[in-house]
């Protein structure tokens, strides 16, 4: 097994990366399928071809150059750049469908070297009577020949053949701009009709692969003397002059030949070209050039895939690494390639093949692109490029290809998804220790969570006086003894606000409280779990009560607006938490909090069917903000079936005013009840406590309202209550409007 991805040979430039990428781009498809585009969608239509794909392929670049910075750069071209950035698990998933996508190019490239024989193929015939009638003949000898040598001589012997290969590649296209076709149309019209056999996607499906090119260069990673200064530079130079080439080569096909011409002539270069037979020359070295550039990226990329473990089995994983002893060649690696290829290669179609790899290499762009968008927003301190992209062009880059995925072939696309998630499934079973999607979208949701913090916080505090929510917090050392406060605040924080519960650890802030607060949360949150509740859970260190109190109450809230209300929480059968309550209480209440105090008895809340709410005169502060309570917790599932009931405690001469009062907000929606379940209590029925215990005494929930100038009097708050449930005190900082 190799030791490293590192080549201490490495001594190339950025120019072979930009060769590599530009003759791969200008490849097979220019040659055999270029011009048949032209034919069939028209000038325009090739140039929007043109543009589709390089909205994918320029972001996939930028996305690729910003990763190639992120840091220090070793053998396994695009998988290495992906997984360092992106995680194992992602890039492992990634690297997989990248690396098939290779081997199949280089079976797509030696079947289109074989179709560069056709004019000796048809000279022969004429001469000799002999005819080859299947490519074949010729593509399959040709892939043997390579693979021997490939796994001989490695990547050297490749770059060497890769400067000449250029040179008569460049050559073939400069003689095809100078000639003078002899088939040119009487004029030229950008307009012209144009051969309709094939729909537009189909031929993009067709000509895409042309656009690939950029991941070419990424697999001398290993190989490159700067590869963080050379594949930046070299993929993107050839990114735009590979653009640019191919949209004046449809020009000079549209001035050259009739859309009949280019459509029936796959080799319609030669008679447009100043010399014709340089273009089948060209074709061959082009397809040669591209088969040896992705011969050369696919087993670096498997052997860097089996260097990191990204298989289930460790012996392959192994296998797949071992380089040989001298050069780190992997020739495990390209013996699998090799098969792959041959497989293909003995299918023989182009157009069939070409469609494969469309889909494989859209489908690693589109997740690029996505992964890069989302790195953008996850903002994660280890991921910091020195070349920057912006993220709407990684967005941009990820829609288009899974929309174009779908265009160019549905079936294909939703198996390529189903097989890129499969792969992502099995990496992850196999590393389940390296984070992968989740890792990402914990980064992405905390980046969002503090950008809405912020909004909220900034937003306008008048908006506060006219559509009021709970932001709430309590503070509790009897956690682990009732649990009354906890459901209180998980179901004012369910639906319709925010809720924070801290449980109090006295003592000074030191290394054994620390280490005790830490236990006591992980003990909380394991408690919280599995209930339906989204409160942010937390301790709180400090010599007393009323210091902790002072301290939560200055906490900024976890909304980002800060808190609003402050619940405290008593036992009736052991009152004496409430003189601290009563002692602490004008912190709280100069602060500005709306204040709750829970009394809970043995009867808890019982099957959380009704929620009573008690109104009396002196509760025109209080009143509006009990009914939104009782609203708001009506709204957790654990209260699905049950109901609101108000009772209006007022003298009779006020009664029928205040239920005029009450049904009016019930019949504008204002209030979630029925007309029904307000009931109108008469002050002259009896003691005040007395009545509410005749009427809520089967209440699960009773809502009540005080004052501050009752917190002193603290039996105002133990006793007569006796035989009721538990009940909600509440005292509101200002009053609340029912919108």
């Amino acid at each position: 097994m190799a030791k490293s991805l590192v080549n201490t040979h490495a001594r190339f430039g950025t120019l072979p990366v930009f060769f590599t990428a530009l003759s791969t781009i200008l490849g097979a498809v220019l040659f055999l399928r270029f011009g048949w585009a032209v034919g069939h969608v028209g000038f325009w239509g090739v140039i929007g071809i043109i543009v589709l794909g390089h909205v994918v392929t320029i972001p996939t670049a930028f996305a690729v150059a910003e990763i190639a910075t992120n840091q220090r750069v070793q053998g396994g071209g695009a998988y290495f750049i992906i997984s360092r950035s992106f995680g194992m698990n992602i890039g492992g998933a990634i690297g997989i469908t990248l690396y098939l996508s290779q081997a199949i190019s280089v079976a797509f490239y030696i079947i289109a070297f074989g179709e560069a024989f056709e004019p000796l193929i048809d000279w022969i015939y004429q001469q000799y009577g002999f005819y080859i009638p299947d490519r074949r003949w010729i593509s399959i000898p040709t892939m043997a020949l390579l693979s021997v040598l490939i796994l001989v001589k490695g990547a050297n012997l490749g770059m060497k053949a890769l400067y000449v290969v250029v040179i008569v590649l460049f050559t073939s296209i400069l003689f095809f701009f100078l000639g003078n076709s002899p088939i040119k149309p009487p004029e030229i019209n950008l307009h012209a009709r144009i051969v309709n056999h094939e729909n537009f996607f189909y031929v993009f499906t067709i000509v895409f692969p042309a656009f690939t090119g950029l991941a070419a260069g990424l697999g001398l990673s290993g190989d490159l003397k700067n590869p963080q200064k050379s594949i930046p530079r070299g993929t993107l130079w050839a990114t735009f002059v590979g653009m640019l080439i191919y949209i004046a080569v449809a020009w000079k096909f549209t001035n050259s030949a009739s859309p009949e011409d280019l459509v029936s002539d796959q080799l319609i270069m030669r008679k447009i070209a100043l010399w014709g037979p340089i273009i089948p020359v060209g074709l061959a070295a082009a397809s040669l050039s591209s088969a040896l550039g992705s011969i050369m990226v696919a087993p670096r990329t498997l052997q860097a895939i089996g260097f990191d473990n990204i298989f289930p089995e460790n012996n392959i994983n192994k296998w797949f690494a071992r380089g040989r002893k001298q050069d780190n060649e992997p020739v495990n690696a390209s013996l699998i390639t090799v098969f792959i290829a041959f497989v293909f290669v003995a299918v023989g179609s182009i157009d069939f093949v070409a469609q494969i790899i469309s889909m494989f290499f859209m489908v690693t762009y589109g997740a690029i692109c996505l992964i890069s968008f989302l790195e953008h927003f996850a903002a994660d301190p280890a991921y910091r490029p020195t070349f920057r992209s912006n993220w709407y062009v990684s967005l941009a880059g990820a829609l288009f290809s899974f929309w174009l995925m779908f265009k160019m072939n549905a079936p294909y696309a939703a198996a390529s998804i189903v097989i890129m998630g499969l792969i992502y499934y099995m990496v992850m079973l196999g590393n389940e220790e390296n984070q992968g999607l989740n890792k990402l979208f914990k980064g992405v949701v905390f980046q969002l969570s503090r950008q809405l913090q912020i909004f909220l916080q900034r937003a306008d505090s008048a908006d506060q006086q006219k559509s009021w929510r709970p932001f709430g917090v309590c503070i509790s050392h009897d956690t682990f003894s009732r649990r009354s406060a906890f459901d209180i605040m998980r179901w004012i924080s369910f639906k319709y606000g925010f809720g924070t519960y801290i449980h109090y650890v006295k003592g000074y802030l030191n290394a054994e409280t620390s280490e005790e607060s830490k236990i006591v949360l992980d003990r909380l949150i394991k408690l919280a779990h599995g209930s339906k509740n989204r409160v942010y859970l937390d301790t709180i260190i400090s010599p007393s009560y009323t210091s902790a109190i002072a301290q939560v109450v200055q906490l900024s809230g976890i909304s980002g607006k800060g808190n609003n209300l402050i619940l405290f929480e008593f036992s009736r059968t052991d009152p004496q938490n409430l003189k601290e309550i009563a002692a602490n209480y004008g912190i709280a209440e100069s602060t500005g909090f709306d204040i709750c105090i829970l009394n809970t008895s043995y009867k808890s809340f019982g099957y959380k069917n009704e929620i009573h709410i008690w109104i009396r005169p002196d509760d025109y502060r209080n009143a509006n903000l009990m009914i939104l309570l009782g609203y708001i917790i009506l709204g957790h599932p654990d209260w699905e079936k049950g109901k609101i009931k108000i009772f209006a405690l007022y003298p009779k001469a006020m009664m029928n005013e205040k239920r005029k009062q009450l049904l009016g907000l019930i019949k504008t929606g204002r209030l979630p009840i029925s007309p029904s379940n307000v009931t109108m209590v008469s002050f002259e029925e009896g003691h005040r406590k007395e009545v509410i215990t005749k009427y809520s005494v089967d209440a699960d929930l009773t809502l009540i309202g005080f004052t501050s100038e009752k917190i002193e009097k603290t039996e105002e708050f133990t006793e007569g209550y006796e035989k009721l449930g538990n009940i909600l005190f509440v005292n509101a900082n200002r009053a609340k409007a029912i919108n």
